[in-house]
């Protein structure tokens, strides 16, 4: 069945979770793990049958953690991660995968027309230049198609943010077998994308401004110092790559989970950044692991299907027009350029998706470790269950959550002031 909020578009699972108790959503709920439920909390939380070990007592009325969306409220486990980052868009597609494959095709287009265009403009001036203005020219000309080429890496970041926001918010919301519609995922998002969009643009930045100053010295040394500015430009260039690649994976796996605490704590930069680097604490190795999984699997899929258009691209010519006319090679290279960017654009859509759902769902698992969160999320449920709007946000921590309204009388109410609406 389905449940509507008013103007949030939120819909339920089609079979509603239902307490352990089994008597029907309109009675009061057990809470989970307590005397009588007949369930436990999950292994791991302080006071589960008296330790962090296998509960005891688990006797013949002991039901499972339950599912009510995209995976159960308990501590996840890795294969549970790896399936529920692609499964967010086959559950969600439209705001999920639909808004992914729209907004990459933009970047693309855009991309290929601004560059295009600047890349005609800049070089028939060259074309045209007097003998003498050659050289100063074309310089020109090559540092404007650079420049060109920064404005789609700078909207690509901007969108990509935007996407791993809403991705984010439909992770959180799915986890409570919530369905958003991309209008009310939007407004869940509404005061959050701006920090998500500031704090991708600091890293870019920051890396780039490091990369410029390594660069230049290197630079320097190689045009000034000779042939031992030289060898120490090689010897200072492989250094500075391993010491980048060490930095970029240390501080990307600690700092993997600030826009999921930007979106669901709704907390500023500064604290989102901190709290990023304290619940990585223990788990960076799993955290690290995993993303780098994800991104491999999908660019290795996308390579099985892209060798195809390679093979192509290389044979198919001679094969279909083996007179070798410029005209079959045209059609070919046309076809297989198609081809190439549909399948990039595609591919593009389904790994923003599940490289911004990888980060939430280790949100998520490492919440249920530390803090009890599974808890929170199923109280969350049950009072759902039961038409209670009283409860807030089971994702804003303890010292947010005391500042938001602990009662909300009506649906109409609740759509208008809860972050969940």
């Amino acid at each position: 069945m389905c449940d509507r909020a008013t103007e949030g578009h939120i819909v339920t699972d089609n079979t509603p979770w239902q307490s352990p108790s089994g008597t029907g959503a309109a009675s009061t709920p057990t809470p989970y793990g307590a005397a009588g439920s007949g369930s436990i909390p999950p292994s791991g939380v302080p006071g589960a049958g008296g330790g962090t070990g296998t509960p005891s007592g688990i006797g013949a009325g002991w039901t499972p953690p339950p599912k009510p969306g995209l995976v159960p409220l308990r501590p996840l486990a890795f294969a549970t991660i790896l399936a529920a980052a692609f499964q967010v868009m086959r559950r969600n597609p439209g705001p999920t995968f639909g808004f992914a494959l729209l907004i990459t095709g933009v970047i693309v287009l855009l991309s290929g027309v601004i560059i295009g265009l600047v890349t005609v403009f800049a070089f028939s001036r060259t074309f045209n230049a007097a003998a003498e203005d050659i050289d100063t020219i074309t310089a020109g000309s090559v540092a404007l198609v650079i420049l060109a080429a920064i404005v789609p890496v700078v909207l690509s970041i901007v969108v990509s943010s935007i996407l791993q926001g809403i991705v984010s918010l439909e992770v959180a919301r799915a986890t409570l077998g919530e369905k958003l519609k991309l209008s009310g995922l939007w407004r869940s998002a509404r005061g959050r994308i701006g920090a998500l969009i500031g704090w991708s643009l600091l890293v870019t930045t920051v890396v780039l401004i490091a990369f410029v100053i390594v660069a230049g010295l290197i630079g320097a040394l190689v045009a000034l110092g000779g042939p031992a500015g030289i060898a120490i430009g090689v010897i200072l260039g492989l250094l500075a790559g391993l010491g980048a690649t060490a930095g970029f994976i240390w501080l990307g796996t600690k700092l993997a989970l600030v826009p999921s605490v930007l979106m669901l704590e709704r907390t500023r930069l500064v604290d989102a950044v901190r709290r990023s680097w304290s619940l990585t604490n223990g788990f960076f190795w799993k955290t690290f692991g995993i993303i780098v999984l994800v991104s491999v699997i999908v660019q290795t899929v996308a390579s099985i299907i892209s060798f195809p258009l390679n093979l192509i691209a290389g044979f198919g010519s001679a094969l279909i027009d083996p007179s070798g006319s410029s005209e079959g090679f045209l059609v070919i290279s046309i076809i297989v350029l198609v081809l190439s960017v549909v399948i990039s654009v595609v591919f593009g859509a389904i790994a923003l998706v599940a490289q911004s759902a990888t980060p939430a769902l280790l949100y998520i698992d490492i919440r249920m470790r530390k803090e009890g969160l599974d808890l929170e999320l199923l109280r969350f449920v049950e009072a759902r269950q039961t038409g209670d709007t009283s409860v807030i946000d089971p994702y804003l921590v303890t010292s947010t959550r005391a500042a938001q309204p602990q009662s909300l009388s009506t649906p109409a109410a609740a759509n208008q002031q809860a972050p969940w609406s």
